[in-house]
């Protein structure tokens, strides 16, 4: 059953992941063919092509590795300036064709020259007034911002639906109910073990020995009326080894307990290096996820955002981590960056724990898949081609020259010529491979778990 369940997860994971890069493409093709530009190919996955079908001008098909997909928009690149210049030929049929030139002067230039005529020469003459880069900037903008849009999209929703319903899982709201009541005092560094009978006996908690019990909502300490966990805590630390009077609401009467804390020393977050003397009670707080709406989930994107601009800044630091940790130079950080196969594994692993219950693993599970989108998305946004954020970045440019050109009334300078992007295109890109290839591997090798 644990196989079975191992393999559910990872399957669930594998096709979210796979119908987020369709719903990715159509992001970009559903803006683009509106706007009256030509798309030839609409694809998920890469290498041979497993299936595809043709659908008016579109290709559409699967291909055998599902790591991506794409949507070929023709006259991506322009045919740059001095095919611009040149006279345009006519065929056969007396049509007019744009011949691009190539050049051999020069490494970059030949790239550049060649990328120009692969792209041309899919381009037919009927197709002149629907190429990609004759459309307006914003039109540009709009179809590049498709595809990540689509990918936050998804995980908004994921987020909202489980916010509102089940509550967010890193955002605990701590009640002054009383979840536990430790049985007796334990030395610092030790928490978490269980108590012997003679500790029990012979040094109990000051909760334990004055029968607060699980449910008792604690109203005041010492006169001082709690309003939240944090509060208690600092009044309880306080007291330090004082009598301490709590009044407590047990199956909705009032109750006056008196008792002593305990001082015993405790690791504090403003004093992490050494121990500081602090009262000590002995109960541990209820706690639950904070819901919300579309308000909420929001807020909580917003620091979602923030934290993962500083995860992409610090990637390539965190994959170099990654491959030192393959080496066995140091041991991989449980929290840094993980592949597609990772993603794959934590699932398997949500799905198949014995002690995670089928709402945890459901949450588990829509968390993660809404959590690689939003990651996607934001990565997608980054302004360096290959990427969306590449073109998205040309495409506002061509629109802040164009207006300023207007603005002094004078000749519009035209598009932007991404073509002239390619050697950073391949630098980029080498460098994206790498790293993915480096989180696979690592995913492989020294694998991140659950319980980690």
């Amino acid at each position: 059953m644990t196989v079975l369940l191992y393999a559910l997860g990872v399957l669930i994971f594998t096709v979210a992941l796979v119908a987020s890069v369709g719903l990715h493409e159509l992001g970009h093709m559903i803006p683009a063919k509106k706007f009256g530009g030509k798309v030839t190919q609409y694809f998920i996955g890469f290498g041979p092509t497993v299936w595809s079908k043709q659908v008016g001008e579109t290709e559409y098909g699967l291909k055998a590795i599902p790591l991506g997909g794409y949507v070929k928009i023709i006259g991506m690149l322009p045919p740059g300036a001095a095919a611009l210049a040149d006279e345009a030929e006519v065929d056969a049929e007396g049509n007019q064709v744009l011949k691009v030139r190539k050049s051999n002067t020069g490494m970059f230039t030949q790239l550049i020259s060649d990328a120009r005529a692969a792209e041309w020469e899919q381009v037919r003459p009927e197709d002149h007034d629907r190429l990609f880069y004759k459309l307006p900037w914003w039109k540009q903008v709009i179809v590049m911002a498709g595809g990540p849009m689509v990918n936050i999209a998804i995980a908004f929703l994921i987020f909202v639906g489980v916010f509102a319903t089940y509550g967010n899982p890193s955002d605990n709201v701590v009640e002054t109910t009383v979840d536990q009541v430790h049985a007796c005092v334990v030395p610092a560094g030790e928490d978490g073990r269980a108590c012997t009978a003679e500790e029990v006996e012979k040094s109990p908690t000051p909760a334990y020995a004055a029968g607060i019990r699980k449910g008792d909502r604690i109203l005041s300490f010492n006169g001082t009326k709690v309003t939240g966990w944090d509060q208690m805590q600092d009044l309880v630390r306080a007291n330090k080894g004082d009598k301490a009077t709590i009044v407590i609401e047990r199956d909705g009467a009032e109750k006056t307990i008196l008792t002593n804390t305990t001082v015993t020393p405790r690791f504090l977050e403003s004093d992490d290096k050494e121990a500081t003397e602090v009262g000590f009670l002995g109960v541990s707080p209820e706690r639950h996820a904070r819901t919300g709406g579309v308000v909420y989930t929001i807020g909580q994107m917003g620091h979602m955002t923030v934290d993962v601009t500083k995860a992409l800044v610090t990637l390539p630091a965190k994959v170099w981590g990654v491959g030192q940790a393959i080496v066995g130079v140091k041991e991989r950080d449980p929290l840094g960056p993980v592949s597609v196969v990772g993603g794959g594994r934590l699932a398997g692993e949500v799905a198949s724990h014995d002690e995670i219950s089928i709402s945890g693993k459901t949450v588990s599970l829509l968390m993660l898949i809404g959590g690689f989108n939003f990651f996607i998305g934001m990565l997608n946004f980054v302004p360096l081609v290959p990427l969306d954020g590449g073109r998205i970045a040309a495409a506002l440019w061509q629109g802040i020259r164009s207006g300023w050109a207007r603005l002094r009334r004078r000749p519009d300078p035209g598009y932007v010529d991404g073509a002239r992007l390619l050697p950073l295109t391949y630098v980029v890109a080498s460098a994206l491979l790498v790293m993915g290839v480096v989180l696979i591997v690592g995913d492989f090798v020294v694998p991140v778990h659950l319980e980690s």
